[in-house]
């Protein structure tokens, strides 16, 4: 009896694996990187107590390290009758500690819920917001790992999809007709003063027109957060230009920011481009700001080397210095490959 009921699970369970479809998908990279001036958290021995004990300390680390990714895209994919689309994906991800230079261990994130029909499209669970979503929000980015953004000077908070967490349990929701698309994101969410729950709410939408070769896109979002045991806005207005021009491609970057440190207050502003010298390289470029007195600023140059197969060499050099304090030169090199 016991064989027969294994043998008659073990067949409900291959017919439901072969019903389904199940996609794989992500890349890999490896390489040199270099931050001018590192620090990490370590080991620390602290030799005044006795015995001597054992904790973390923030020090100088190596400025050069290995870098490394490995990303696996888990995509659960079925397709009512009606041709209605619902998936779900988990990533599985492992970087190096920047700080430090060890390696992470690798780990799943939260899960992602979608519904696709025809324009529409409907996130749910770890999802990314309509600025993570927006067109050219993140421009061309150099460097084995994208470490230049145009987006730089933007110090608020957004929905953003967790490649390593369980990110916010939140909506996504986006239609697209013609030239145009429509987003928006809400992420619910409570914290408490001194025992009284607050409203920390958080929403953003955005619009896209695409027109010949350049695309147009606007967002908007605002949430609330915790200052002096009371709620206060914060916002982020993003409005982005792209264009493609043969083997020419440039991006614009203009943002409000309304944040809770008056520091980094103000405008943001950037641009990025890229361009294909020949058939297997392309030149990067990136340069982000802002007018507030403790705003990051970045700017760098980038090479990708296109080997084929999915395979290519990509490094980058660039600067990066917050308000006054002391610049970091930062440069990658390395090898990615996508599966």
């Amino acid at each position: 009896m016991k064989k027969v009921l294994f043998a008659s699970t073990a067949l409900i369970a291959t017919a439901s694996v072969a019903a389904a479809d199940v996609r794989f998908s992500g890349y890999g990279r490896f390489g040199i990187g270099y931050l001018e001036d590192r620090t990490g958290t370590v080991t620390n021995i602290d030799t005044t107590t006795t015995p001597p004990t054992t904790g973390t300390a923030t020090v100088d680390t190596d400025n050069t390290i290995l870098v490394s990714r490995f990303r696996l895209n888990i995509d659960g994919v079925v397709e009512t009758d009606g041709g209605v689309e619902f998936s779900a994906r988990v990533r599985l991800q492992a970087d190096e500690n920047a700080g430090n230079g060890e390696a992470n261990a690798a780990g799943l994130n939260g899960a992602r819920f979608s519904v696709i029909f025809g324009g529409l499209r409907v996130d749910a669970g770890n999802v990314a917001g309509a600025f993570d979503n927006l067109a050219n929000y993140y421009g061309n980015e150099p460097g084995l790992e994208n470490f230049i953004g145009q987006y730089s000077g933007v110090d608020y908070s957004f929905l953003g999809y967790s490649s390593t967490g369980s990110g916010s349990n939140a909506v996504f929701f986006q239609y697209a007709v013609g030239d145009f698309a429509f987003g928006a994101s809400y992420d619910q969410a409570t914290f408490a003063v001194d025992g009284v729950p607050q409203d920390g709410d958080r929403w953003d939408i955005s619009a896209t027109y695409s027109f010949a070769n350049v695309t147009a896109a606007l967002a908007y979002g605002q949430t609330k957060a915790n200052v002096a045991a009371a709620s206060e806005k914060q916002s982020l207005t993003v409005l982005t230009l792209g264009a493609e021009f043969g083997d020419f491609s440039g991006t614009i970057f203009v943002a409000d920011d309304d944040v809770v440190n008056d520091a980094r207050n103000g405008t943001a502003y950037g641009l990025s481009a890229a361009y294909n010298l020949g058939a297997a390289t392309t030149l990067t470029f990136a340069y982000g700001d802002g007018s507030a007195d403790d705003d990051l600023q970045q700017y760098g140059i980038g090479a990708i080397y296109d080997l084929g197969g999915g395979a290519s060499l990509r490094g980058g050099i660039g600067n990066q210095k917050r308000g006054d304090g002391d610049s970091q030169l930062r440069a990658d090199f390395g090898a990615q490959f996508n599966f």
